[in-house]
């Protein structure tokens, strides 16, 4: 059987029309496979506009590659109609970042879980289709008869994105696309999500993206981790060898970032932040030259390959050429799988 999902040098450029002149590249040649099994967790790392959102758009079909191909069991997303489309929207669901905006005001919460279960035909009795949802319910821990029959307005922001959850659980899907799922829920809240999200995969054998500006949590429920920077992989393997030891600057940058509990150390500008701009179509180079503190001069004349520094790592950096090249044109050549 074909993978589940497959990223054939996607690249993603906006502008370039009457109205917008300036063409920008939100994804550049990037390729990855997501199978079966075993079900994986993989963070997709990297500040705002860094392309993270835009490969999400792409895996579900509302944006469409300028060149290459993202297919979904060896069929391409975005020529998908008929069966092949419905199948897909039951197998790949996604949650949102905003819990607030995502819900019509003038519905009960209710409807968001009633609306996919009658779309698929998930239930052939309305008793049955409300077990369905105490269980689904139940199973991110909410209880059904104090989140039933309510209003958004009249849940948290947390209890909002826990019913999404529910709602993509219902269909069992074999992906679930997790948009900065935690970025406007309370601290008190994201543990609880996170381990929703975590539940999902080990207990119903879901793989996850998870989407992430923060590698904090991007660490704690994830197996791997690829780190983009405007739209280009940085780095890329298992998520130990990322977090713990991180390579390319980039990384290491955003490492430095986390906020440390450490008071005899003072807080200063690094270097790396001088420029943030954003590279356009047909940048010669390595994206992050301007901002990195071990640029080369080769590192303005070509985009640096993928060294695989490790049997679990890439790094797109020239201050590894001396490892070997990746040979494989698909990240997940490095990743790893749980261990049980």
């Amino acid at each position: 059987m074909p993978p589940l999902i497959e990223f054939r040098n996607v690249s993603k450029i906006f502008g370039g029309g009457l109205f917008d002149r300036q063409r920008t590249v939100a994804l550049e040649n990037f390729s990855m496979t997501i199978n079966d099994a075993p079900p994986l967790i993989t963070a997709v790392v990297g500040e705002s506009g860094s392309g993270k959102t835009t490969l999400a758009r792409l895996l579900l079909g509302l944006e469409t590659p300028t060149h290459g191909e993202v297919l979904y069991r060896g069929r391409n997303v975005a020529t998908m109609h008929g069966a092949d489309r419905r199948q897909f929207l039951h197998d790949v669901q996604f949650v949102f970042q905003d819990p607030y905006g995502v819900y019509n005001p003038f519905y009960k919460v209710d409807h968001v879980l009633t609306k996919p279960i009658a779309k698929f035909k998930l239930a052939s009795s309305r008793a049955e289709a409300r077990k369905l949802i105490d269980t689904v319910l139940e199973t991110v821990g909410l209880r059904p008869e104090e989140t039933l029959g309510r209003y958004p307005h009249q849940m948290s922001g947390g209890q909002r994105q826990r019913v999404m959850v529910a709602r993509a659980l219902l269909l069992k899907p074999r992906l679930i696309i997790a948009d900065e799922p935690v970025s406007m829920v309370d601290a008190s809240l994201r543990a609880t999500i996170l381990g929703n999200l975590q539940e999902l995969n080990e207990k119903f054998g879901i793989s996850i993206i998870y989407i992430t500006h923060d590698l904090a949590t991007g660490y704690q429920i994830s197996h791997n981790m690829i780190v983009l920077y405007h739209g280009a992989v940085s780095e890329a393997g298992d998520v130990e060898h990322v977090v713990q030891n991180p390579q390319h600057p980039y990384t290491q940058l955003l490492m430095d970032s986390i906020p440390r509990a450490v008071p005899e150390r003072t807080w200063h500008r690094d270097s790396t932040t001088a420029n943030m701009a954003k590279p356009a179509a047909g940048h010669i180079g390595c994206k992050f030259a301007e901002r990195c503190p071990h640029v080369m001069a080769q590192c303005n004349e070509s985009q640096p390959p993928f060294y695989r520094t490790d049997p679990q790592r890439v790094v797109s950096c020239f201050l590894y050429a001396d490892a070997p090249l990746l040979q494989n044109d698909g990240l997940d050549a490095v990743f790893v799988s749980p261990v049980g």
